[in-house]
């Protein structure tokens, strides 16, 4: 889509609801909110699930080749890793892990009694595959936050005008949560390049116009036209407010292959991560006690 001038507005290119899964195994309910079905319609974006766990959760497994963007809703999540990271995220708090060329970790709900995260995964382009592994966590307490009329930005990552969230990424990516009273409006600015989605988490709010409900996300499509380009939030009448999840990067443009809990370019390279794996090329499975105090 071409959009030129000094004030270009972004429009939303489709809505799509959640897809509810259930429980399983590990968890006591899933949604799905976008499928690695179309990578390239999603594309930096691979996965965002939704779940709800407290007994056994996600014991200790692999991830190599993405990052993973792991939200706290509710509860209180329990991590760890194998290269001696541990500890406890409350509801609000964001943790950034880069899998890189290889981690092993886990995701509980504290004292196996409730969590409930969205967890995002975002693709790295194939030179930054194999970087090294890296843990971030972004605790609400700490991240800035840009307070407006009936508006709330809390920045996670990228730049939103003179504000920068704290996450370090690599590629370029761009998060926040977005709060916004009744009736009131926000103007969201987003880099032209970049491909965006909104998760609306509670309440309803039209973006550019388009009525979009709780448990639905809209997507808007990279255009041609200025370095920044912006998008109008508008939350509907009512009791409450409209809350929202945001992330925006620029297309990688690749070959996209999923092998299990690996996302490399092609099946040579998910056939290597299995080998690596199962020979103890991402270091031994941990053998770490649970947290017994946060």
């Amino acid at each position: 889509m071409a959009v030129t001038g000094a004030d270009a507005r972004r429009r939303i290119d489709r809505v799509q609801d959640k897809l509810h899964l259930g429980p399983d195994a590990q968890v006591d309910d899933k949604n799905v909110i976008i499928t690695p079905l179309r990578p390239e319609w999603t594309d930096p974006f691979l996965l965002l699930s939704e779940d709800w766990f407290s007994s056994p959760g996600f014991e200790w497994h692999p991830h190599r080749g993405v990052e993973t963007v792991t939200t706290v809703v509710d509860g209180v999540l329990e991590h760890g890793d194998n290269i001696g990271h541990a500890g406890a995220l409350v509801a609000g708090d964001v943790q950034w892990m880069t899998a890189g060329r290889g981690i092993i970790h886990r995701e509980l709900a504290y004292r196996n009694e409730r969590a409930h995260t969205l967890q995002l995964w975002v693709n790295l382009p194939a030179e930054k595959k194999m970087v090294e592994t890296r843990y971030q966590d972004l605790l609400a307490a700490s991240r800035p936050v840009i307070e407006g009329e009936g508006t709330r930005v809390e920045v996670v990552a990228g730049r939103v005008g003179d504000v920068r969230g704290p996450a370090l990424t690599h590629w370029p990516i761009a998060g926040a949560l977005l709060t916004v009273e009744p009736g009131r409006r926000l103007r969201h600015p987003l880099p032209d390049r970049d491909r965006t989605f909104f998760y609306v988490l509670s309440g309803r709010i039209f973006l550019a116009g388009r009525l979009v409900r709780a448990g639905q996300v809209a997507w808007s499509d990279p255009i041609t036209g200025p370095d920044v380009s912006t998008i109008e939030l508008v939350a509907a009448d009512g009791d409450s407010a409209a809350v929202v999840m945001t992330y925006s990067g620029e297309p990688i443009g690749e070959p996209v292959v999923f092998g299990g809990p690996f996302v490399m370019n092609d099946n040579a390279e998910i056939d290597r991560a299995y080998r690596d794996f199962e020979r103890g090329g991402f270091g031994p499975v941990p053998r770490q006690a649970r947290l017994q105090h946060l």
